[in-house]
């Protein structure tokens, strides 16, 4: 059976694109994709039966996205990985998550 952790919208001191700002949804795919990417550097690709993902929660002032991590509960390889990246949250984008930040047009603080 399929459950899921939330990961988050960003490293964890980083900021991120606030719900009811300016370009919010577009602004907040580019970080997820970012943190998706830097999740994969830290923890490695996901196993048979893991996905990380994009999700929206509904929220009183609209709808909000984190990233997610969707595994097989009944797999141990698959629960473990999800629990290494709730784990391994980092403090702040890497090197390559600015590039690719960057790449897009997103404004980011050069500092790692």
């Amino acid at each position: 059976m399929n459950d899921y952790l939330s990961i988050g919208a960003s490293p964890a001191y980083e900021d991120c694109a606030q719900l009811g700002s300016e370009n919010y949804y577009s602004r907040s795919k580019v970080e997820l994709k970012a943190l998706k990417n830097q999740m994969i550097r830290i923890v490695g690709e996901p196993p048979f039966g893991v996905q990380l993902k994009m999700k929206s929660f509904p929220h009183d002032f609209g709808t909000y996205y984190e990233l997610i991590v969707v595994y097989d509960n009944e797999n141990e390889e698959a629960k473990e990985f999800a629990f290494r990246c709730e784990i391994e949250l980092p403090e702040h984008w890497d090197s390559d998550a600015l590039e690719e930040l960057s790449e897009t047009g997103y404004p980011v603080d050069e500092k790692v």
